[in-house]
């Protein structure tokens, strides 16, 4: 089977076509979650995957990208891509060819290029456009603070504002500003790949990364157990590896739906205005998705329940948010 976030239903086709290419799926996990994230960055699904969106405060739009495998846990990685197109495809680099975890910035750009992947622009008219209003409107939203002159009314540059109280930052994002794509590919011997591709949140300060190519926040897969997903504010999410729990909740015995509640629950003891969601799938193929600041959350699932149409859409109803948070003991 193959599930991914949102309702990217070209990355799940191409994965779902490269899982067929042999009986079962049987060694094809790792290159249909390669290739379906790959095609979603061929795409530009929905601006928020691959090149030509979410610029950053310099008007760049960088990449980060990861492939988890559940078998020998092994783990390839890039985050601020500037100049390689095939996110995925540089981590899978990575996690092949380095004894390395998560390569940054512009020398991953020039590993990947010294190992045969394309160096180009990623900044499109588009993204130039996006990221000219948002200079023309004063820089907002931003995500500075602490700093003068006031972030909420100027572009900077910015110098340390020092105050006896540190203030928590109201988040103000939401699933227009980020959607990372995250996959999950399973085979009949529960051989697991999972994977995650995104350029990351719009308008963000230079040099910053999110919870995508970070293992156990972005995505986490186990053969003897599962693996999940994530997507949602990565600022915060990966300050509690909500992947790694959903798995780990697996392991403990609770079925899919609850385990990818356990990480999102965590988060909202401490952050009420968080956005996220979770998918998780035990090494069976049972799948369950959980989410929160949002009334429902899409996403693709592929399986072989109708060989006619294996690929349909899916959502869910997210908590509540009025709803008491209580956390989830594993």
């Amino acid at each position: 089977m193959v599930i991914n976030t949102w309702n990217y239903t070209v990355a799940n086709v191409e994965a779902w076509r490269i899982l067929m290419q042999s009986p079962g799926g049987l060694g094809q996990t790792r290159n249909a979650v390669v290739e379906g994230i790959n095609e979603c960055e061929k795409q530009q699904c929905r601006l928020t995957v691959g090149y030509g969106g979410s610029p950053d405060e310099r008007g760049e739009t960088t990449l980060d990208a990861m492939v988890f495998d559940g078998k020998t846990m092994d783990v390839g990685a890039v985050a601020g891509l500037r100049t390689i197109n095939d996110a995925i495809k540089a981590a899978r680099l990575v996690l092949e060819h380095t004894h390395h975890t998560l390569l940054v910035g512009d020398s991953a750009s020039d590993f990947a290029v010294s190992m045969g992947l394309k160096s180009e622009s990623l900044v499109t008219p588009e993204s130039k456009k996006m990221w000219e209003q948002w200079t023309a409107e004063n820089c907002q939203p931003n995500f500075w603070r602490n700093v003068y002159p006031d972030p909420k009314i100027s572009c900077g540059p910015y110098k340390p504002k020092l105050t006896e109280e540190i203030l928590r930052h109201d988040n103000e994002i939401d699933h227009k500003s980020h959607d990372t794509i995250g996959m999950i590919a399973i085979d009949v011997e529960s051989n697991i790949h999972a994977g995650t591709s995104t350029n990351g949140i719009i308008h963000k300060i230079s040099g910053r990364v999110g919870d995508s190519p970070i293992p156990g926040s972005g995505a986490y897969a186990d053969n003897e157990v599962g693996a999940a997903v994530a997507t949602g504010d990565g600022d915060v999410m990966m300050r509690f590896l909500p992947s790694f729990m959903a798995v780990e909740a697996m392991r403990a015995g609770k079925p899919p739906a609850e385990a990818a509640e356990v990480g999102l629950r965590r988060i909202l003891k401490h952050y009420k205005n968080f956005e996220g969601a979770v998918i998780a799938v035990d090494r069976l193929g049972t799948y369950g998705v959980a989410c929160y600041g949002m009334k429902e959350f899409p996403f693709v699932v592929g399986s072989p329940a109708n060989m006619d149409q294996p690929t349909r859409h899916e959502q869910v109803r997210c908590i509540p948010p009025q709803e008491e948070v209580n956390v989830v003991k594993l």
